[in-house]
């Protein structure tokens, strides 16, 4: 069985911000309590996890990354969430995620992706981190916000 059939168990989170302390977060079209970050799995063919970010950032928010896009040297390891495992090959239980982030020097209005999210809103680091459910997502804006000082 291919493993292209199923989802790369890699995937990217973007932190987006501004120079005056706001975080983009998503609102999740399954579940209009999930604010998140932008993120998304490597596609197979990407050799480079920076590759799915700026891809990442262009379907999910319609930004285009052509400079700016920070390494913020994280990598997490995870387990995948039962109710997500059929994406996987059956012996995958993990994803590998990388973090980055974004500076934008202004809020803007943001295209959001509707088959994946509902909304968008600009917040503080600290409301934004309080209003995310994945600690890997809490975790990267922190250190995002600790670098902007």
């Amino acid at each position: 069985m291919s493993t292209r059939k199923f989802k790369r168990p890699e995937s990217v989170l973007v932190v987006v911000y501004t120079r005056t302390g706001k975080v983009l977060l998503l609102k999740r079209a399954d579940d209009p309590d999930f604010w998140q970050s932008v993120t998304g799995s490597l596609l197979w063919e990407e050799t480079e996890p920076q590759q799915a970010a700026v891809r990442e950032l262009r379907e999910e928010a319609g930004l285009k990354a052509t400079n700016g896009l920070r390494d913020l040297n994280l990598t997490y390891r995870y387990p995948i969430l039962p109710k997500w495992r059929h994406r996987y090959a059956p012996e995958v239980q993990e994803n590998t995620e990388y973090a980055f982030a974004l500076e934008l020097p202004v809020e803007i209005i943001i295209t959001v992706n509707p088959a994946e999210h509902v909304g968008y809103g600009w917040f503080g680091f600290d409301e934004a981190a309080g209003k995310v459910t994945s600690w890997t997502n809490r975790e990267a804006m922190l250190k995002t916000k600790e670098h902007t000082k």
